[in-house]
């Protein structure tokens, strides 16, 4: 069964790669310190067979061969019979080591022996080295030396000291993952408990952040932060809410009292009831202006992928707002074609919103410029009206914010006109913001739209 906790996961996934390792690391280590230990037993032996060599090239022993090394078992075998010849004391009487010899073409051998060793069930196990050697004064003779293999490599001890440090080893490895794993994990914890509690109407709590700076330390910020963008985007949606009650209410409850006047009246007056009806149309249609623009609002805010065209803005105001001769303060300033990547039909509605609303405001003159601006094109509506304020440049923006002046310029506005403008814009990659103009002394929007798919891609056209 796999562990479903991250804590149990982890640790398990621990101690199964450390067994791995430990096993593998086990199972060569043995084989390369037993490998090391019988080489280097093997060459010293081999030297000492190679002295008795040396010496019976010359002479014969008067006794037993000396066994005053390392190594204390010799014999010296005739290689045509067999018989021993000369021997250590160790060896002295004993048959022959090994019945081994060494293969064709080759002087040496060697080989293990094993034997009983007594009564005790024991073993005793030699590395005999052999060396043929031809014309020594015992003739052509094979000069075998042994010794007692190291019990580490006869005996199963390093396999079990190795062992028995591996079972000790893994648990306490595997409690310090649990353990470590569990501290680094405490903060999640807390972050989930948080985060049970937590309901649109306690939007404004926020996650605890671990002091230590590592990955869940981030996750926390990361989710504060969108937690403060979720709490603002409900206040911002709750604010929408009311103002759009509030708009809606007043013409619906206009409309009604009229109605009810008119129901009421026994005998209505003619000439009353087309001035009724001619409220009542004017009503309608800023009910419908409202809806309108809440459902582009709407549609704004689902993020719905956009048509983009490439549009001279330079000809689109040419075309929509000085050939049509509506407005004959309006002044066009551009020194040519100025492209931008953006729907026609949204580009006019911008436009539209923002030259109404300069001549809305403006004494006697609009003017209109048309530029480039690196990567981006740039649009300036200017008014020589008195301008906005300059703490109430953003505020303007907001759905239904309308400012006294422009109430009492226009008393059935529904004040989504810029904030759908800068929707728009938002949604193409570029910007809207109001400032002074230094033209004309009122009020300037400066639209900045992307000049190229590519531009709107590295990050658009900030204001």
């Amino acid at each position: 069964m796999r562990p479903r906790s991250i804590r149990a996961q982890v640790t398990f996934g621990a101690v199964v790669v450390m067994v791995l390792i430990l096993g593998l690391d086990l199972s060569l280590t043995t084989f390369l310190i037993r490998g090391a230990i019988v080489t280097q037993v093997r060459d010293m032996v081999a030297a000492e067979a190679r002295e008795v060599s040396d010496h019976i090239t010359s002479e014969r022993y008067p006794g037993p061969i000396p066994d005053d090394g390392p190594v204390l078992r010799f014999q010296v075998v005739a290689r045509g019979t067999g018989e021993v010849l000369a021997s250590s004391s160790a060896l002295e009487g004993a048959p022959r080591l090994t019945p081994e010899r060494p293969e064709a073409g080759d002087s040496w051998m060697d080989t293990t022996v094993c034997r009983p060793a007594g009564d005790t069930g024991s073993r005793l196990c030699l590395l005999v080295v052999g060396h043929a050697v031809d014309d020594t004064a015992y003739g052509d003779v094979l000069v075998l030396a042994a010794v007692m293999m190291p019990p580490i490599v006869v005996t199963h001890t390093l396999e079990a000291t190795l062992l028995g440090m591996s079972c000790v080893l893994i648990p306490a490895i595997g409690l310090v993952i649990w353990y470590g794993v569990g501290r680094a994990l405490r903060p999640v914890e807390k972050i989930s408990a948080r985060l049970d509690n937590l309901s649109a109407r306690e939007l404004h709590m926020r996650l605890p952040v671990p002091r230590s700076q590592d990955e869940i330390a981030h996750l926390a910020r990361t989710a504060n932060a969108g937690l403060e963008r979720l709490e603002e985007a409900v206040t911002r949606q709750r604010r929408f809410v009311s103002d759009a009650s509030h708009e809606l209410r007043n013409p619906i409850a206009g409309m009604r009292t009229k109605l009810e006047v008119e129901l009421s009246d026994p005998d209505p007056d003619p000439r009353m009831r087309e001035l009724l009806l001619t409220s009542l149309l004017s009503d309608t249609e800023r009910l419908e202006n409202i809806v309108n623009d809440l459902l582009e609002l709407a549609r704004l805010d689902t993020g719905t992928s956009r048509k983009r065209e490439r549009v001279d803005l330079s000809a689109l105001v040419e075309e929509e707002f000085v050939d049509k001769r509506g407005h004959p303060e309006l002044r066009l300033h551009s020194s040519g074609p100025v492209h931008a990547e953006i729907g026609r039909l949204h580009a006019i509605r911008v436009l539209t919103n923002l030259i109404a609303n300069a001549q809305r405001h403006a004494g006697s003159r609009v003017d209109v410029i048309v530029r480039h601006e690196g990567d981006c094109a740039v649009v300036e509506v200017h008014d020589d009206g008195t301008g906005i304020p300059a703490g109430e440049r953003e505020r303007i923006f907001e759905r239904f914010a309308r400012l006294p002046e422009s109430k009492e310029r226009d008393p059935h506005g529904s004040g989504l006109g810029l904030p759908i403008s800068r929707e728009i814009a938002r949604g193409y990659g570029g910007s809207l913001v109001a400032g002074h103009s230094e033209l004309l002394g009122g009020a300037a929007f400066v639209l900045r739209v992307p000049e190229s798919p590519e531009a709107a891609d590295e990050g658009g056209c900030p204001g």
